[in-house]
């Protein structure tokens, strides 16, 4: 498993590859290679790494510019992000890895959707030099989630530690056969990315044509931002169209692609007769 996930993600060899059941189960024990400090995650993003950084034992806070990381002690952020689809680009990331390295700090990197990212970005390749972890999630892309098995990409050591912490058959036998079949089959992936940018040209299409921004997003889902988010949750809801919305920031949605020729006649539908009761003139994208 370990040799044909460092050949598929770029890591420099099998010994820098730890697989566990899940990348959530591996983000507090990463968060506990450093000693207890201060961790920074960036966001906004998913809740869980300020949460299991807390586990670890970090005084944690977010904040939302990356110059600010270089004073943790422990640097989150995640790559391409969740849910806005920002990217830090590599150089950035580098710098900031040395900065921290050069204190005991260390830089994680959640590169759940780098599959479908600009993979120039990743950091998997960089891991040897120490003070990186970069976490690979195995089911968003593959649609497994299921399957449980996720891997944190690191020097051999970490790694290591990693492993040591997880235990003997972390993973399942059939989470490991599924997982080196799947991330062998170069030609499927292939065909699922191009399939995934023209189904996310087709959605941003049928959203403009319903009046609705889009803001950002990756090829797995879209991001959108909006005063009328909370009136276009209820109507698409109604339909029985879910979107994801946020609680903090109700001006936010982010939309997966539809997965069947019903689910697109069913979200075009419900977008058409929310954009007949409104108007449908585009909105100002709020920030």
């Amino acid at each position: 498993m370990a040799e044909i996930a460092a050949s598929t993600y770029g890591a420099p060899s099998a010994a820098h590859v730890a697989a566990a059941p899940g990348t959530q189960i591996l983000l507090p024990r990463v968060a506990s290679l450093v000693r207890s400090g201060k961790a920074l995650v960036l966001g906004p993003t998913y809740a869980e790494h300020a949460r299991a950084a807390a586990i670890a034992g970090h005084a944690v806070a977010e904040v939302d510019n990356f110059d600010a990381l270089a004073e943790a002690d422990l640097a989150v952020l995640v790559n391409p992000n969740n849910p806005d689809g920002r990217i830090i680009e590599r150089d950035r990331l580098l710098g900031l890895a040395t900065r921290l390295r050069s204190r005991g700090g260390l830089l994680v990197v959640d590169e759940a959707f780098m599959d479908v990212g600009p993979t120039e970005q990743s950091l998997a390749g960089d891991v040897g030099a120490g003070g990186i972890v970069v976490l690979r999630s195995f089911g968003k892309f593959f649609g497994l989630a299921g399957i449980r098995l996720g891997f944190a990409l690191a020097d051999p050591v970490t790694v290591e530690r990693l492993e040591a912490q997880l235990g003997p058959w972390a993973v399942a036998g059939p989470a490991l056969e599924y997982g080196i079949r799947a991330l062998a089959d170069a030609e499927w992936q292939a065909a699922m990315r191009q399939r995934l940018a023209a189904d996310t040209e087709r959605l941003d299409a049928l959203l403009r044509k319903s009046g609705v921004p889009v803001a950002g997003g990756t090829n797995l889902f879209r991001y959108l931002s909006l005063a009328e988010a909370p009136t276009l949750f209820s109507a698409l809801g109604e339909r029985g169209v879910l979107v994801r919305h946020f609680a903090d920031r109700p001006q936010v949605l982010r939309v997966g692609l539809p997965g069947s020729d019903e689910e697109w006649h069913r979200l075009e539908a419900a977008l058409a007769a929310w954009a007949s009761r409104r108007g449908d003139a585009p909105k100002e994208i709020v920030r």
